[in-house]
């Protein structure tokens, strides 16, 4: 027996059905008139399940209910910023005018979306510090790889390549602690990365960079502030001045600018380009689906590289402007995911800069709160206070046969969606957590209790633990079996025929 929901499939009964039509009151017009018989089926819908109205609304609502979701509680993804999606923003996406309007209508039939789109801009810019600008890479690491292309072009147009005998640098520095999308992004734009080490206190290494940076073929560095162990780089001005000097560019991964938003700009700390997730900072949660916004900032200097079309104002009006012969090009056919815009100025308008900053200082301050509160039952491998997201190891519970992931198995039983596990991958063991500014501490406060809990578990009852979770409907999966023997559809089984 399995309390697991049955597909529809598997629910059919023959003879029942949710619907009736109403008798035919016009004309009836040959079936071969309408459909030629060739793309037509003839198996009389053979298969399909067979089911009442009461039958398909309960199935649905019973598995929309075993979903977690940002409505029921609190994602303490690290590096992933799981934000409640305010209602008043998805409003504003629906609105008609802004819903309803075709990709290609021209300047002038989309005046409002234009607007939008340029309004944005500047608060983005505002934001970052960094004045050029471009809203259509469709998610974070489409941006990225923007960033890195603007890099690229900027640096053959500098140094020469193409027109003489200079040579091309090649070398993307990119530090161990980065996510795995810097170095594809890196790669895919032609460059050869070089992994730059972190301190032992989850700083990056700068005697390694300044090593590195000496052999006069560096390109750039790609770094993420605050970076993915959550700690703001302390001497991020330093790091740009060292790459700086040796010629390169600084790229930043703008995925933590929940921590910054407000309070500092990547601009003012030297940073070149910088790409933003309006799917996680913004409103929009990040995971939900999609689709991403990533869009890219840069400095005046790179600002003829950036992607064409642009949005500019035209007198009383906004118009898409294809007039910048240095750009990289497209990157999407068309301008970016537009609803991701309208929830994003949505989302800063109604906060306004004091409740910008307002909203980084509570998650920094959640943050901080989980990272007092549970140093006493887990292992905090770095002593300085961490920003939006702070990481913890299973050191300590591991001497019980309990690992990171037996702990996020059994948050489950909890109530709670597990933290980011696994990741980064220079900290073993890791169990990272962002709990957002959208947690109140009533809810911080169920989930330190519930670390807690399972701390004390590992020690006295570890079984308990690596056995988790229990109260699922379905039980701790073979999680290698599923890779490599994935059941991917649902086949009717075989009916067992007679010898």
């Amino acid at each position: 027996m399995t309390i697991n929901e049955s597909l529809v499939f598997e629910r059919s009964m023959p003879g029942r059905q949710g619907y009736r039509l109403p008798a035919l009151d016009v004309d009836e017009t040959l079936l071969d008139e309408l459909l030629p018989a060739d793309l037509r089926r003839d198996d009389d819908l053979e298969g399909m399940p067979e089911l009442s109205e009461p039958d398909v609304v309960r199935h649905f609502t019973r598995i929309s209910t075993w979903n977690y979701n940002i409505d029921l509680g609190m994602y303490p993804l690290g590096s992933c910023t799981m934000k409640y999606n305010s209602r008043l923003n998805e409003r504003v996406a629906r609105i008609g005018g802004f819903g309803n309007l075709h990709p290609l209508a021209s300047d002038e039939d989309a005046q409002g979306a234009l607007q939008v789109i340029y309004e944005l801009q500047h608060h983005l810019s505002e934001i970052t510090g960094l004045p050029g600008i471009s809203l259509q890479p469709a998610a974070g690491a489409h941006g990225e790889m923007t960033g890195v292309m603007l890099i690229r072009a900027f640096l053959d147009a500098r140094d020469g390549v193409g027109e003489g005998d200079a040579p091309r640098r090649h070398l993307m520095l990119i530090p161990d602690s980065a996510h795995g999308t810097n170095p594809a992004s890196a790669h895919l734009s032609g460059f050869t990365v070089k992994t730059i080490r972190s301190t032992p206190e989850g700083q990056t290494d700068l005697e390694h960079l300044r090593e590195i940076c000496a052999t006069g073929d560096v390109a750039g560095l790609m770094l993420t502030n605050p970076n993915t162990v959550g700690l703001f780089e302390r001497d991020i001005r330093e790091i740009c001045r060292i790459v700086h000097e040796a010629g390169g560019l600084v790229y930043m991964d703008g995925a933590n600018m929940n921590a910054l938003v407000g309070v500092a700009r990547p601009g003012d700390m030297g940073v070149d380009v910088i790409h933003l997730n309006l799917h996680k900072t913004f409103s929009t949660p990040h995971g939900g689906g999609g689709p991403g916004s990533g869009p890219c900032c840069c400095t005046t200097e790179l600002e003829p590289f950036l992607p064409v079309p642009r949005v500019v104002r035209d007198g009383e009006g906004f118009k898409f402007d294809f007039n910048f012969p240095r750009s990289i090009g497209r990157v999407k056919a068309f301008y970016g995911n537009f609803g991701m815009f309208t929830r994003a100025l949505s989302y800063i308008l109604t906060h306004g800069p004091d409740g910008l900053r307002e909203a980084t200082e509570a998650a920094v301050l959640n943050a901080r709160y989980i990272a007092h509160a549970l140093t006493s039952d887990y292992d905090k491998p770095f002593d300085a206070p961490p920003m939006h997201e702070v990481v913890f190891t299973d050191k300590r519970q591991s001497r019980k046969g309990v690992h990171t992931l037996d702990i996020a198995k059994r948050l489950i039983d909890y109530g709670f969606h597990p933290m980011t596990i696994y990741f980064p991958l220079i900290v073993q063991g890791a169990m990272l957590i962002e709990p957002t500014e959208s947690v109140g501490r009533q809810e911080i406060q169920q989930f330190i209790d519930a670390m807690r809990a399972i701390a004390r578990e590992a020690q006295d009852t570890p079984d308990l633990v690596i056995n988790a979770p229990h109260t699922t409907r379905i039980g701790r999966l073979d999680e290698a079996a599923a890779a490599r023997k994935p059941v991917l559809r649902w086949k009717p089984e075989e009916k067992a025929t007679a010898a």
